[in-house]
């Protein structure tokens, strides 16, 4: 933990070298040959931009500083600066005509953006980093000025890189003597633990998502490449601004994935819909590579893509007015795409795109400084929710369950809402039927692959880790369809001889998909019509390649999903923003006894908080019974001085009687006081063998009424014996040291595998508990080995059960320290 600490504290200043290899470069610029070749360049920028990434993103997991800000935005910077170089090393870009059309739109965004980051921390104190990201500013603009005039020398560029090296030097020397010193010295400005505390109280007590603000600048970075062209800056449009878009597009999927992390469903949603704008935009550059004429767009889609964009401005205004209002540009925009055959080319969308410039530098200044200060600029975020709290109708989602995974710990909010507006996307771009002389001058690729597949198997991985492994599965295979199709068809890959194995590939994903129909009975009515229509496309896909496809079936398909999607994307919406069910997903078509039991009734509570074992200790003193993960598989527990919970463990799950219920204590302190009614030798292997996952049968006496059984008693071991066990597990051992010695169980049906998941506690007895604490997968798939001590004084041993721990190493313990 030390040492990534301290990597992650020397990283930021360590790419500072990125500054001083572009210090070169401009420097040198004025010779015929360049001291760093274009190619080299490039390449270094993006290696550099990658630890800048880890940086931000480790230092992020921590506290939300302007830290995180700085390091995304000057990666991203990077990033599509040396695909820029690159391309010129290359001879992509032919003249300094080029050169220049390619570079000014980003350099004047991170002029802007650099900016803006550099006033919020000289406004917070934040001097070190706001010295940093001032340099960048005035390099970057010192740059475009050199582009437009001769009176400008590339050595002023230079110059502002040399201070950022300077800067950067004297933050490494500080976080050196820091460690070095062990904490004693810091100097001003280089100590980042001191703010660590009240940033990390700031970010866990308000709502804001301080990944949203990178999110807006790549806003404004995707809108400088058209809003330039617009006003005159850029002279054309072309291949050497898609490393600008693109890269913007890769990083806003990642900031998606950052604000389910971060627990903001709404802003992650949104991040995910103007990705596919920034794939759609650079694509669009691309595709006079192939082809002389620019491509056409689907009408229907942007008319749904604006609709989806209404109604999730709609939801965010619930949280911040001014969010909400800021979606509605992106409506604008789509409805401005819809009204121009050539899209990103007409001057209607690029004027919409200088708008979202400034509204995005606007929105970039609020969340910037709302996160790291104090005093906050207001947004009206407690107007509307002051509103529908007068209603009896709508009640907003509030509290600790808000983001409660769906069964038991997770790091991420639900991202189900994407995966719904994907398909939707997804279908109705299809509905447009591609040029067969010119399958790529339709702009579907990236609608389809990119909203279909790529943020639809986002959703599918971040469903997945909420223990949702049946729509997991579904995500993920029908993105996988759709890049397949979106690929073959629109790609120019679906040739004349496509028929036969078209259609192998088509019937065994039907094939899998009938399979997750039948699974979906067991689920809600909407995910079963969800997944059924879905056949219903791959139906049309199997017509189309077998040349048997009717007349309109394609395009009614593709309705009926896209509307069965949009009613499943509504329904997730309302569900997680407001209590009860607006827009209910139904009831499971077929309900199977016991299943599913645990979701409503059975209170799940991750292990890593200290909070969840003493829920979980006042639960078990209460008289409940829970499921918990140790050093083996997960167990059913109750206390043992509650003999109506042991009782209630006892026949929740059947025990069998050649099976009995154990005894786990914390320490071998619970039992001094009845260390004279156990055998010295027994007590000295007691001692050597624990904790451990093992378990000593141990005969029955007196003892037990040591641990306040009482009645309980008879419930657990046999009438001459006992098996008890100290586990190897900090979780556990803490809980008995809340609750007292505990009586265990396996938490499954007798007969029945070991449980080694959360989940599968529920699946077997979610409805039968009280309450399972979270842990995600078992260290180990195998029991405990239970060992028989009943003969131990005349140096034998027995083995009811051997399990993780073999024969050999038991005995080994035994010779070793304790038989002469």
């Amino acid at each position: 933990g030390q040492s990534l600490q301290a990597l992650s504290s020397f990283l930021p200043p360590l790419s500072h070298t990125g500054s001083l290899l572009l210090a070169v470069h401009f420097y040198s610029l004025p010779r015929a040959v360049p001291l760093i070749p274009s190619t080299a360049l490039g390449v270094l920028l993006l290696i550099l931009s990658s630890l800048l990434v880890y940086a931000g993103i480790w230092r992020s997991l921590r506290n939300a500083s302007l830290f995180l800000s700085l390091c995304l935005t000057i990666s991203v910077f990077w990033c599509g600066y040396g695909v820029v170089f690159i391309l010129g090393g290359q001879g992509v870009l032919k003249d300094t005509g080029d050169f220049r059309n390619a570079l000014v739109p980003g350099l004047v965004t991170f002029t802007l953006a650099l900016l803006i980051i550099a006033v919020v921390g000289f406004l917070c104190r934040e001097v070190i980093l706001a010295m940093i990201a001032s340099a960048i500013s005035l390099a970057s603009a010192h740059e475009v000025a050199m582009h437009y005039s001769t009176a400008f020398g590339s050595s002023a560029v230079a110059c502002n890189y040399m201070i950022v090296c300077l800067v950067g030097g004297y933050f490494v020397l500080g976080r050196i003597l820091y460690f070095l010193t062990k904490e004693k010295i810091a100097l001003p400005g280089t100590d980042l633990a001191k703010k660590k505390t009240r940033e990390q109280i700031q970010s866990t007590s308000g709502s804001m998502n301080p990944f949203a603000v990178t999110g807006l600048i790549l806003n404004m970075l995707s809108a400088s490449v058209f809003g330039c062209r617009l006003l005159g800056v850029t002279g054309r449009l072309f291949i050497g601004q898609v490393p600008w878009l693109w890269a913007a597009g890769i990083y806003q999927i990642g900031i998606c994935i950052l604000s389910y992390r971060a627990m903001d469903v709404l802003m992650a949603t949104f991040f995910g819909f103007t990705s596919i704008l920034k794939f759609a935009g650079g694509y669009c550059l691309l595709y006079p590579i192939w082809q002389p004429e620019e491509p056409s767009f689907p009408t229907p889609l942007l008319v749904v893509f604006s609709i989806l964009f209404v109604v999730l401005a709609l939801f965010l205004t619930l949280k911040s007015p001014v969010d909400g209002l800021y979606l509605l540009f992106y409506v604008a925009y789509c409805i401005a795409l819809a009204c121009r055959p050539k899209g990103f080319f007409e001057g209607g969308p690029q004027g919409v795109d200088v708008a979202i410039f400034v509204a995005s530098a606007l929105m970039t200044l609020i969340h910037l400084y709302n996160v790291k200060a104090s005093a906050k600029i207001p947004t009206g975020k407690g107007a509307v929710k002051a509103l529908i709290a007068r209603s009896s109708f709508l009640k907003l989602r509030e509290g600790a369950d808000l983001h409660a995974p769906y069964l038991g710990y997770s790091k991420y909010a639900d991202a189900e809402v994407l995966g719904y507006a994907c398909s939707v996307l997804a279908s109705f771009a299809i509905t447009m039927t591609g040029d067969p002389q010119a399958p790529l001058a339709t702009v579907v690729i990236p609608w389809v692959v990119v909203a279909g597949g790529i943020l639809k198997l986002l959703g599918g991985s971040v469903a997945f880790a909420r223990g949702k492994t049946l729509e997991s599965s579904a995500f993920i295979l029908y993105a996988v369809m759709w890049i397949i199709w979106g690929l073959t068809r629109y790609g120019g890959l679906y040739g004349t001889t496509r028929s036969f194995h078209a259609a192998v590939g088509i019937i065994a994903f039907m094939l899998f998909n009938g399979f997750i129909v039948f699974c979906t009975l067991f689920l809600n009515i909407a995910w079963f019509f969800y997944s059924l229509t879905f056949l219903l496309i791959a139906v049309s896909f199997l017509l189309d390649a077998i040349h048997a496809l009717p007349a309109g079936y394609d395009i009614a398909a593709t309705l009926i999903f896209g509307l069965v999607s949009f009613y499943c994307f509504l329904s997730a919406l309302f569900n997680s923003i407001f209590e009860g069910s607006c827009l209910p997903m139904g009831r499971p078509i077929v309900q199977l006894i016991g299943v599913g039991g645990g979701m409503t009734k059975c209170l799940h509570l991750p292990a890593r908080k200290a909070s969840s074992v003493k829920r979980i200790a006042d639960i078990l003193k209460n008289g409940g019974t829970c499921g918990i993960p140790t050093d083996t598989v997960y167990v059913l527990v109750a206390a043992c001085n509650r003999p109506d919970a042991v009782e209630k463990a006892h026949h929740s799950k059947r025990q069998a009687q050649d099976r009995p219920m154990s005894l786990w204590i914390s320490s071998l302190k619970q039992l001094e006081p009845a260390k004279h009614l156990f055998t010295p030798l027994l007590w000295d292997f007691m001692e050597a063998a624990w904790p451990s996952p093992i378990s000593l049968v141990v005969p029955r006496g007196e003892w037990v009424d040591f641990l306040g059984m009482k009645d309980s008693a008879k419930y657990v071991g046999t009438p001459q014996s006992i098996a008890v066990r100290i586990p190897d597990c900090s979780v556990t051992t803490h809980l008995i040291d809340l609750v007292g010695p505990i009586v265990v169980t396996s938490a499954n049906p007798t007969g029945e595998a070991d449980t080694t998941h959360h989940n599968q506690v529920y699946a077997k007895l979610g409805d039968k508990v009280d309450a399972v604490l979270c842990d995600g997968p078992s260290p180990e798939n195998i029991a405990s080995t239970v060992v028989d001590c009943t003969k131990i004084d005349s140096g034998n041993i027995g083995f009811f059960r051997v399990g993780i721990i073999p024969k050999s190493q038991v005995k080994l313990i035994l010779i070793l320290f304790l038989l002469p």
